[in-house]
């Protein structure tokens, strides 16, 4: 048995869901995909698939080493790659995590693109608020925003994000709309804090070329982009974010900038990868995307 082909069968039929796509897509016959799933589960001593007459279903062990095969065969495909001229398309699966605002509100909405100019890239996009661990996990490059903590890894500058401060209407004409920053006396924050870390966030502001912080009360505190948004369109408290991020509210009135003339610093953007990925195309095809789009959203400061 050839176990790269083997894993590639199984890859495809935990993708398409059938041997006989699986196997019509590899150009072999549907009883030789059979015979050749049945010796790699023999050999790996697990059941993979679960067969019926109707349906196929990967079982809690396939799905493991679906996943696992995933990033053996993209390894491969991007390893081959490095001999072939240099205009040729990436191509395997690359797994990325970012921030889960970038996600659905720059990236998702932008994959069909992505797709149609990379047709023999595959993504496997996560997204949440919780900083990965790429070398445990598998991942092959993330987005961070803030400042880095890891220097085990490569990092490419995106950007810098602009930030604001901001408030809902509501909650201003409840506690007032502050002209300075010694006006902040009496008002809330919405606490934030990015997992793991348990250190809740200081309301900050750059002065005379001098970042300043001041510690703020709450009534409320989060650990999750979405979450914080909300609760400042809710009236529950200050919050201060990348301008970006809630341009539509303050479009539509929901929220309101607070103190424009003392506006936090800009948050550095960066794609953090492992060094031994510093050659992969597909990094560098999705480094280029990523930075095109935050430049054509305007979300970058200048």
């Amino acid at each position: 048995m050839d176990r790269l082909q083997a894993m590639r069968l199984f890859v495809r039929i935990c993708e398409t869901g059938s041997f006989g796509r699986a196997a019509d897509a590899l150009g072999i016959s549907r009883p030789a995909a059979s015979i050749t799933v049945q010796q790699l589960e023999s050999e790996l001593g697990t059941r993979l698939l679960s067969r019926s007459t109707r349906h196929v279903e990967v079982t809690p062990d396939g799905q493991a080493y679906r996943e696992r095969c995933q990033r053996v065969l993209a390894d491969i495909d991007e390893m081959d790659g490095l001999f072939h001229p240099a205009g040729s398309a990436p191509r395997g699966w690359l797994r990325v995590d970012v921030p889960s605002r970038i996600a659905r509100r720059v990236l998702a909405p932008a994959l069909p693109d992505w797709m149609a100019n990379y047709p023999e890239l595959l993504l496997e996009l996560g997204s949440s608020d919780r900083a990965v661990d790429l070398l445990q996990e598998g991942v092959d490059c993330v987005i961070r925003v803030g400042a880095l903590r890891d220097d085990r890894l490569v990092a490419r500058p995106l950007g810098v994000f602009r930030q604001g401060s901001y408030a809902s209407p509501a909650y201003l004409d409840q506690h007032g709309r502050p002209a300075t920053p010694a006006e902040l006396e009496g008002h809330l924050l919405v606490h934030y804090s990015s997992p793991p870390s348990a250190v809740w966030d200081r309301w900050e502001w750059v002065q005379d070329g001098e970042t300043q912080s001041l510690a703020l009360p709450a009534r409320v505190a989060v650990n999750n982009a979405e979450s914080y948004i909300a609760c400042a369109c809710a009236g529950l408290g200050l919050i201060q974010v990348p301008a970006y991020d809630v341009a539509e509210l303050l479009a539509s009135g929901e929220l309101e900038e607070v103190l424009p003339d003392y506006r936090p610093a800009p948050m550095p953007v960066t794609l953090l990868y492992p060094r031994n990925r510093h050659l992969s195309r597909r990094i560098q095809a999705f480094a280029e995307w990523a930075e095109s789009l935050f430049h054509d959203a305007r979300m970058l400061a200048h």
